[in-house]
């Protein structure tokens, strides 16, 4: 009897001990796959919120550019809208001063063939009364008057046209730097947009529960990086060639109007560069026919606008402007737009002749493009600007 009771204890103390065993064993077991799933739940969300934050981030940066170009955009049609104004303010002043010099100059030959001062006094001493000599002096106080006050409307009109002129210079600057800058964001734009998709479709991948579905979009997480790269590369080459063309344009400044002269009657092919780049033609954007005008006649003006411009403010400024081509002068086409201008290199009659210039078709380097061709059929009217 002793011995069955021990033996049930002993039995009893087994299998409770087992029993407390496979307790434990089975607790930590659901334990680590709790602290497993934490786990991977943990990693999941990080890896989604690191997708997250790389998707806002890219995201600010398409936001970013898309806000510059409108900025820019706006810009660009005030300050457009501004330069038309001052334009055809410019024009009218230059009309007028025109006017003023042309009488003042009338005047002044008049004086010098007819004698007026004699001629005066000659009129007063030769009066019949006192106030017919008073009336003569009147007379002639009224018309000196006048020329004095002609006088200061013209000091007044060109100190009115030089500002304008600065302030339109300014504008079509900004423009064109604008129109560049815009250009540049383009292609920016492009390849940011490209990285979003990929970084959009990683954080779907991140976020999707079923297998199918992830690989799906795995799939196409992979194509758009291929497209990333490609816009990637594509915005790499633009900007190479931009910095290729800037140097070349650069580097055709490297001339003068007497080189390109030699060009136009059958010397070199390629004008010889006996100056270093000038820096005179600063004030107009490198590369624009301006520039190119500049460069090749120093003589312009700094601030003389937009090439259809360039005629008008050449006349105030007491340049003369005519029809007849000349070699050496700068031919001035008015489109009603922007215009051109270029440098006359070579003159067989008014409708064949040779020029040199620049932003010609998307060349913006200084060349000669067209050889002989016809002025009066090119690019609006044509008027020509000689040096003094």
């Amino acid at each position: 009897m002793k011995k069955k009771i021990i033996t049930s204890m002993l039995l009893s103390t087994l299998l409770f001990t087992q029993g407390a065993t496979l307790v434990n064993v089975h607790a930590d077991t659901t334990d680590d796959k709790i602290a497993a799933q934490n786990s991977k739940i943990n990693n999941l969300t990080a890896q989604q919120k690191a997708a997250q934050t790389q998707v806002d981030q890219i995201q600010g940066q398409v936001s970013a550019i898309q806000s510059q170009q409108d900025k820019l955009q706006a810009e660009n049609t005030r300050l457009t809208e501004e330069s038309a104004k001052l334009s055809a303010e410019i024009d009218e002043l230059s009309k007028n001063i025109v006017a003023r010099n042309e009488s003042l100059a009338n005047q002044a030959r008049s004086a010098q063939t007819s004698g007026s001062v004699t001629s005066y006094i000659n009129t007063i001493v030769n009066s019949s009364s006192i106030t017919e000599a008073i009336s003569r002096v009147t007379a002639m106080s009224e018309i000196v008057s006048a020329n004095k006050k002609m006088l200061e409307q013209q000091k007044a009109d060109k100190k009115a046209i030089a500002e304008k002129q600065v302030a339109n210079n300014n504008a079509i600057n900004t423009v064109i730097a604008n129109q560049q800058t815009l250009a540049d964001d383009a292609q920016t734009l492009t390849t940011k947009q490209a990285e979003l998709k990929v970084a959009q479709l990683n954080l779907a991948a991140e976020k999707a529960t079923a297998e199918g579905e992830k690989s799906a979009l795995l799939e196409q997480k992979a194509a758009a990086q291929k497209a990333a790269e490609a816009a990637a590369a594509a915005e790499a080459a633009y900007r190479t060639q931009q910095t290729s063309q800037l140097q070349a344009v650069q580097a055709s400044g490297n001339t003068n109007f007497a080189a390109q002269v030699q060009a136009a009657n059958g010397g070199a092919s390629t004008p010889t560069v006996n100056v270093s780049y000038s820096t005179d033609a600063s004030s107009y954007p490198v590369g624009e026919c301006t520039w190119g005008a500049k460069i090749l006649a120093p003589w312009a003006g700094n601030y003389w606008g937009n090439g259809g411009q360039w005629a008008a403010s050449a006349a105030a400024a007491g340049f003369r402007v005519g029809s007849q081509p000349q070699v050496g002068a700068i031919a001035c086409w008015n489109d009603g737009g922007y215009g051109h201008v270029a440098v006359v290199t070579a003159v067989q009659s008014a409708n064949s002749i040779q020029v040199s210039e620049s932003n010609y078709l998307g060349n913006r380097s200084i060349g000669n493009y067209r050889g002989w061709f016809d002025p009066t059929t090119a690019q609006g009217t044509v008027s020509y600007i000689y040096p003094n």
